[in-house]
Parts: structure tokens; C-alpha cells; sequence
């Protein structure tokens, strides 16, 4: 009588999933390049999801070996708490926010989660392949520009700081796009009064207009994305 055969000790890698929760068609199309690129065109599935109901219907289906290449800023999430209990939700799930409106608040919260990892869309193509390698292998990748600076962060403290609570309010509004007139009518205030506010406002931050004062604001995490937009 024969033996029987052997059965080999070799099992297949399970099928990598990626859902891309990203609303710019070219950043989409160049992620699944770099996607099959790294991976080959067999050894992953890449899938495409339009906003946080189909990405929940998504993770729901595909939970084991599953990556979400969020760009929080262009996606339908309302906090950084909301991102936050999806990962708690779907434990597995390996997550790698890819965006170039991460505010500086914004990466010290997350740069507590070693579940997220972060990068900017303007890195390198080797950089954003060995993010993909590393977060497929269960390891948070942080590119060297948010590692530099959350490496720096402490040593640099924060220059709003040096605004009064009302200056920082009254920033917080123009950022969200109120005039001096809308700002004055809303804190009960002269319209004098708002913009000498204002003027001290851009001196401590060293700015010239409002575009540089909301672009500040929104990297010092003082106002989110969805109220800029709003």
C-alpha cells in the first residue's frame, strides 16, 4: 500500500484588499498604478468606495487583509472622532491617510494611533510604494516630512498661542470666510474694533492677508476642513 501523498506546508497569501476612499478621480487612478505596481495586477484587489455609507458596506464585507487609503480631507467625514471609531469598529482594517490638508493638530492626535498611518500626496514614488509594503505588513509608515515634524513639534511651540482667546476666535471666523462686517454683527462689536483685532491678528502671525491667515488656521487645526468648506 502507498503512502499518501504529502501535502504541502505552503499556503497562498491571503488577497490583499484596497479600498480607496478618495474623491479625485487622478489621485484614485494614480494609487491603483502604484497599487499594481508594488503588488502585481493577481495579487490584490483594489476597490472604490464614494463615501462613508459604501466604505462601512465595504469594510462590513471585506475585513482581513483590507487597507483604506483615506484623503480625510476630501471625504465625507465629519471629525477626526468619526475616522477614529471606524478603526475601532474594524480593528483589522490597516489605514493610511494619503492627503496634502493634513493640519499640524491634526497629525499630532493621529501620531497617537499606530494603526494610521500618514502621507502627503506630492511624496516620492518610492516613499508612497513603501508606504504600501508597510502598511500591507501590519506596519504604521509615516513619511520623513511628518515624521520630521512631529520629531520637531515639541520643541516649537504653537505662535497662536500668543493670541488672546478673542483674537483667536475672531481668527477662527475669518477663516471661515465672515467679513469684518459679518464678524462685528456676530460678536455685537464695532466694525473699528474687529479690524484693529485684525490687524494684531496678522502682525503676531506674521501675515499679509486673509488667504495666509486661513491658510494658517487650518494647518494649526483652529478651524477643520468641513467648517473651511462649509
Amino acid at each position: 500500500m502507498s503512502p499518501p501523498p504529502l501535502q504541502s506546508s505552503y499556503l497562498s497569501p491571503p488577497m490583499i484588499t484596497f479600498l480607496l476612499a478618495d474623491n479625485q478621480d487622478i489621485t484614485r487612478a494614480g494609487l491603483r498604478a502604484y497599487i499594481a505596481d508594488t503588488f502585481g495586477e493577481t495579487g490584490c484587489c483594489t476597490l472604490e468606495v464614494a463615501n462613508k455609507k459604501v466604505l462601512i458596506e465595504a469594510l462590513t464585507t471585506h475585513r482581513d487583509s483590507t487597507v483604506v487609503i483615506l484623503d480625510y480631507a476630501l471625504f465625507d467625514l465629519a471629525s477626526v472622532e468619526e475616522l477614529l471609531n471606524l478603526g475601532r469598529r474594524f480593528p483589522e482594517v490597516a489605514w493610511l491617510l494619503c492627503s496634502n490638508e493634513l493640519s499640524d493638530a491634526l497629525i499630532r492626535r493621529l501620531s497617537a494611533e499606530h494603526h494610521v498611518g500618514m502621507i502627503l500626496k506630492d511624496c516620492t514614488a518610492d516613499e508612497i510604494r513603501a508606504a504600501l509594503r508597510h502598511t500591507v505588513q501590519g506596519d504604521r509608515f509615516l513619511c520623513h516630512r511628518i515624521a520630521d515634524f512631529l520629531l520637531t513639534v515639541h520643541r516649537q511651540p504653537d505662535t497662536h498661542e500668543a493670541l488672546t482667546a478673542t483674537e483667536t476666535e475672531i481668527l477662527r471666523l475669518i477663516a471661515r470666510g465672515l467679513s469684518v462686517k459679518e464678524i462685528a454683527s456676530e460678536r455685537i462689536s464695532s466694525t473699528h474694533t474687529i479690524i484693529t483685532h485684525k490687524k494684531n491678528i496678522f502682525r503676531k502671525l506674521g501675515v499679509n492677508n486673509v488667504y495666509e491667515a486661513t491658510k494658517y488656521a487650518l494647518r494649526a487645526g483652529l478651524v477643520e476642513m468641513v467648517e473651511y468648506y462649509i
